[in-house]
C-alpha cells in the first residue's frame, strides 16, 4: 500500500520528514490503524514501523511553488514520476490519497490498474472532519 500526500508542509520540509507539523493527525491516525505508538517514536522508528506494516509514504508532487503550506496555494507543480512504480513496487496494489489535492491523481492510478482511495486529509486545515471521523475512514480504507 502507498499513501500519497500532495507536497510536504513548511514544517515537514524544515524537519526533513513527512507530516512534521505538530497538529497534523497523520501519525496519530496511522498509528491507531496499525496498532503502533507512532506519535511517541522518532522518525526512523516511525518509518520502520510503517514499512513493517506494508505501507509506503510519498507525494504526488516532486516540486512546486507555494507560499505557506496550503494545497490550494500550490503553483507550477511537477508530478513525481509514477511510471516506475510497477517495476520498483511490484507488490503494490492500493494507493491511498491523503486528501483531495493528492486525490486528483486517483484516475491516473486507477488506469494503471491500482485500487485508488481518496481519504480525508489529516492536515489541520481539514478541521471540518473530527479526529474520530478521519480515523474511521482511514481504518476502513487501510483494513480492506
Amino acid at each position: 500500500m502507498l499513501v500519497l500526500g500532495s507536497f510536504p508542509s513548511e514544517a515537514s520540509l524544515a524537519a526533513r520528514h513527512y507530516y512534521a507539523h505538530r497538529q497534523n493527525q497523520f501519525w496519530r491516525i496511522l498509528g491507531a490503524v496499525i496498532g503502533q505508538p507512532l506519535t511517541e517514536l522518532d522518525y526512523a522508528a516511525k518509518q520502520a514501523a510503517v514499512q513493517a506494516a506494508g505501507i509506503a509514504i510519498w507525494d504526488v508532487y516532486a516540486a512546486c511553488e507555494r507560499a505557506g503550506s496550503l494545497d490550494s496555494a500550490i503553483r507550477n507543480a511537477q508530478p513525481n514520476d509514477f511510471a516506475g512504480l510497477r517495476k520498483s513496487a511490484v507488490a503494490l496494489r492500493r494507493i491511498c490519497f491523503n486528501g483531495q489535492a493528492a486525490g486528483r491523481f486517483a484516475p491516473q492510478f486507477t488506469a494503471l490498474g491500482y485500487e485508488a482511495l481518496i481519504l480525508p486529509s489529516t492536515s489541520p486545515a481539514n478541521a471540518s472532519w473530527s479526529f474520530e471521523r478521519k480515523l474511521s475512514a482511514w481504518r476502513a480504507a487501510l483494513a480492506e
